[in-house]
C-alpha cells in the first residue's frame, strides 16, 4: 500500500474519531510508513528536522504518543523502536518478528495464539490491556547470507 493511501486512511481514521492529525503527526506518520521495519525515536527525529528544523524531542515524543493512541504504530519494546502498523484501523494483539541482523521486523495476527495467551493469562487471574509479542532471530534473507 502506497504511504499517499495509508495517509488518507489515517485521516479518515482521525475525522471519525474527533482527532487532528496535525501537520507534524502527518509528516512523522509518513516518515514510519516509508521505513521498512523499526525506528528509534531520534532517528526519526532526525529525519523530521530536515523539514521541521525546530522540532525537539517532546515533538517527536508527542507525536510517537498520539500515533499509538490511534492505533498507527506499534512499539518495540526490546529494541525501544517505533514501527507503523499497515492493519491500523483498530487496537489488535501483534506478534513481531524482528530480524537481529538487518533489524527488519514483520508483523503477524495469529488469533489461535492470542487466545492461549489470553486462556493463560486469565486462568492466573491477568487481565491484559495490551498485547505486542516480540519474537528476535534471522529472517529468510539474513539466514541465506550466513
Amino acid at each position: 500500500m502506497s504511504t499517499e493511501s495509508l495517509v488518507i486512511r489515517a485521516k479518515a481514521i482521525c475525522d471519525k474519531n474527533g482527532a487532528r492529525f496535525t501537520s507534524i503527526r502527518e509528516k512523522v506518520f509518513r516518515l514510519m510508513a516509508e521505513t521498512d521495519g523499526g525506528m528509534g525515536a531520534y532517528d526519526l527525529l532526525e529525519r523530521l528536522k530536515l523539514t521541521e528544523p525546530a522540532a525537539k524531542p517532546a515533538t517527536i515524543y508527542r507525536a510517537l504518543e498520539f500515533l499509538t493512541e490511534q492505533g498507527f504504530i506499534h512499539k518495540i519494546e526490546s529494541t525501544n523502536a517505533f514501527m507503523l502498523c499497515h492493519h491500523f484501523g483498530h487496537h489488535h494483539p501483534a506478534q513481531l518478528l524482528i530480524c537481529d541482523n538487518c533489524g527488519s521486523v514483520s508483523e503477524l495476527h495469529s488469533a489461535l495464539l492470542q487466545q492461549e495467551f489470553s486462556k493463560l493469562a486469565t486462568e492466573r487471574g491477568f487481565k491484559i490491556t495490551h498485547q505486542t509479542i516480540e519474537a528476535h532471530g534471522f529472517c529468510h534473507k539474513c539466514q541465506q547470507v550466513a
